[in-house]
């Protein structure tokens, strides 16, 4: 069994591809995973018995290249990869002439993704994904939301995409989310902290946050966090400056364990403008936080059931945001409650679908060893 990104970063979709390899491994499959580069976060979360493999390269003809070399000498029953890899991986199977079944994993609403775009690059990408998913031997969407939206884009019968929730809850989860945090925040007689998680960018729609979290700060003292990094910092400190919340915002950064945060935090917000299924939600459901969420394409009317574990609010809408916000600082439901609502998210329960779709079986041989190589120069 391998697995196959070739970039990799601190997003959603690497961390799902990790611990469904930790998931493989754990039901005793043989597994690689295939990387443009080693350098990025999540991968020392690997089990010693997963072997990484480097690419050694990152532009396509060099990853087809090195795909094709390890194809012919490894011959995997079936490569697992992202929406990413998509062309590469099934060019890369045809010119090493094996029978390796290839399987595509789409974590978002692509039409949403690409609304802002223009006509022909619409065209282009849906031409792209139709002619790439016509060739995959399986294709798994994280939501039946991307499932649908896959339906429209790629023209597939509904019957040839599987949906398979996201290996979020892992063992270890609980025990992070208890890591002492050494924050004055979050001491016992600070205001409640209001959270937010994500890479700083467009999707996650951050300024709106912003702005419903100054109308929460005139009725209750209150702090917002954002967990994680990106392009869009500056804008959203300015914007916050601007609002007068600027003494109660905070932006750290990416943080390697985010679940002491979620734990300790009064609310959880998403606040995106379009998701596949959104980890961090299910994360703070996990953890026991309430919630509040977008009702944005796709994930969160999924996870929070329609609503019945947060409130679900428009796209956009500042003072609804506000509005449930404040509800939910009020009323929370109990923790026991919220953590029930991810019972389907569990990694035993994700790599066990993912087993039985891709048709794979339990290697007794597998071995403890994991060697770090290079396929190419």
């Amino acid at each position: 069994m391998t697995i196959f990104i070739p970039s990799f970063g601190d997003g959603g979709a690497e961390h799902m591809l990790i611990n469904l390899s930790r998931g493989f491994a754990q039901k005793g499959l043989k597994v690689d995973f295939l990387i443009g580069t080693t350098k990025g976060p999540y991968i020392s979360n690997l089990p010693s018995s997963v072997r990484v493999l480097e690419l050694g390269n990152t532009n396509p003809d060099g990853i087809v290249g090195a795909l094709v070399c390890y194809l012919k000498e490894n011959r995997p029953e079936v490569l697992l990869c992202t929406k990413r890899g998509d062309r590469e991986a099934l060019l890369a199977r045809d010119l090493a002439g094996v029978s390796t079944r290839i399987a595509l994993r789409t974590g978002t609403t692509v039409t949403q993704r690409d609304k802002s775009k223009s006509f022909f690059k619409k065209w282009q990408t849906r031409r792209k994904m139709r002619e790439a998913y016509s060739k995959a031997d399986i294709v798994v969407a994280v939501s039946n939301g991307v499932a649908e939206d896959l339906t429209f884009i790629t023209r597939l019968p509904p019957d040839k995409i599987s949906v398979i929730p996201n290996p979020v809850v892992t063992p270890e989860l609980v025990d992070l989310s208890r890591a002492p945090l050494d924050h004055p925040w979050f001491r016992q007689d600070s205001p409640p902290v209001i959270l937010g998680a994500g890479g700083l960018r467009r999707a996650k729609d951050f300024p709106t946050l912003i702005e419903a979290f100054a109308k929460v700060r005139r009725h209750r003292p209150s702090r917002l966090m954002i967990l994680g990094e990106g392009r869009q910092r500056d804008r959203l400190e300015k914007l916050a400056e601007k609002l007068g919340v600027r003494e109660d915002f905070m932006l750290p950064g990416f943080v390697e364990n985010p679940y002491a945060f979620m734990a300790r935090a009064g609310l959880f917000v998403l606040s995106s403008l379009w998701e596949g299924s959104p980890n961090v939600l299910t994360e703070a459901l996990a953890v026991g936080t309430p919630v509040v969420s977008t009702d944005c394409r796709s994930g969160p009317k999924e996870i929070l059931q329609n609503g019945r574990f947060g409130p679900l609010v428009p796209v956009g809408k500042v003072d609804a945001m506000a509005k449930a916000m404040l509800e939910t600082l009020r009323n929370p439901l109990d923790s026991r409650t919220l953590r029930s609502a991810t019972s389907a998210y569990t990694l035993e329960k994700s790599a066990e679908q993912y087993i039985s779709i891709l048709g794979l079986r339990e290697d007794t041989d597998n071995t403890d060893d994991n060697a770090n190589e290079t396929l190419s120069d």
